[in-house]
């Protein structure tokens, strides 16, 4: 086993490992060097960079992903359709880029990243840039008549000010042992999110019970829509020919279980093969010569695309949101636009 991948276990093991008890001096250090940088940004001795629109933060605590790009493109969608003009702004993490540009489809994962092709195609601008403030500028030059900001992955992004911050947690994994990094996997303690405007738990499935009323605690579910193949986009799947046959899944996100757990809902019994997240495929990768099918996330499928088959198949997700949650942020937007 890799080391990184013995340190991830250990940050989700039900106890506290050896390992995670060796680090833990370097936790505390790290978690020392959190809290005066975001003194510094408190006290305005570190800048934050303030825009004439509102901005909405989507982020977590945790290392790695837990749905936050989902669930950025679903709010943009969803402020668009009650009358915003919303963009989108990411690092653009996994790619190339450095200074702000715009991101389009079909541009070069290995130059944009991931996550920020995956928003593309949501029908509003996105932009990209290490420098998020940097890259909102550019979007709203380009841009005018966008009236609202979205973030994605921008919790700790303090050189950005936010009018809205959401944080999102994966229900399945929670806070890990709950320590900083290296010897947990957090990039904030916990007690950040008592901060924060609204929390947004990532469910398997929605539990029964009333929506919440104001927004600041909600669920969220990714639901599959239907398999799409990487060389015909158009060709329709019977994934029913799969069952019983020789298929494999990959799967390169923050909780790769996650994904093998949906297909495994499905009725598919398939070989796992976890990546880290943001993995650079290669041709390698999914080379599966006896595989009827190879399944795979839209987040993978898009660094895949350029040596994917006829066999290779992605799984798009919706994230359903809570209508509490939209209506609190328009409840923000107002109010910025207000002052």
């Amino acid at each position: 086993m890799k080391l990184s991948d013995r340190v991830v276990a250990a940050w989700y093991a039900p106890q506290v490992t050896p390992l995670a008890a060796l680090l833990w001096p370097l936790s505390l250090l790290y978690r020392m060097a959190v809290a005066v940088r975001r003194a510094l940004f408190g006290a305005g001795i570190l800048r934050s960079h303030r825009l004439p629109v509102p901005v909405i933060v989507v982020g977590n605590i945790n290392v790695g992903g837990v749905g936050k790009t989902p669930l950025t493109r679903a709010l943009a969608q969803q402020l668009a359709s009650h009358g915003c003009k919303p963009g989108i702004v990411s690092r653009g993490y996994g790619g190339s880029n450095v200074g702000p540009r715009a991101v389009v489809p079909g541009d070069d994962p290995k130059v944009v990243g991931d996550e920020p092709l995956l928003l593309a195609d949501a029908g509003v601008p996105v932009w990209i840039g290490r420098d998020r403030a940097d890259a909102a500028r550019g979007l709203l030059r380009a841009n005018p008549s966008c009236d609202v900001i979205v973030a994605d992955d921008g919790l700790q992004h303090y050189a950005l000010a936010r009018t809205m911050e959401i944080a999102v947690i994966d229900a399945s994994r929670e806070f890990g042992n709950g320590l900083m990094l290296p010897a947990g996997p957090l990039r904030e303690p916990v007690s950040r999110l008592r901060d924060v405007d609204a929390l947004v738990r990532l469910v398997a499935r929605r539990g029964p019970g009333p929506p919440a009323t104001n927004g600041r605690e909600t669920v969220m579910t990714h639901d599959p829509l239907p398999w799409r193949n990487l060389q015909h986009p158009g060709l329709a799947a019977n994934p029913a020919q799969w069952r019983n046959k020789e298929v494999h899944v990959v799967s390169g996100i923050g909780n790769p279980q996650r994904f093998f757990d949906m297909v495994a809902s499905l009725g598919i019994a398939a070989t796992p093969h976890a990546f880290p997240d943001h993995h650079a495929y290669t041709a390698q990768d999914i080379a599966f010569p006896d595989a009827l099918a190879i399944l795979m996330t839209q987040k993978d499928a898009v660094k895949c695309a350029g040596f994917a088959d006829e066999r290779c198949w992605y799984l798009p997700l919706h994230a359903s949101i809570d209508p509490a949650l939209v209506a609190f942020a328009l409840e923000k937007i107002h109010g910025f636009k207000a002052a």
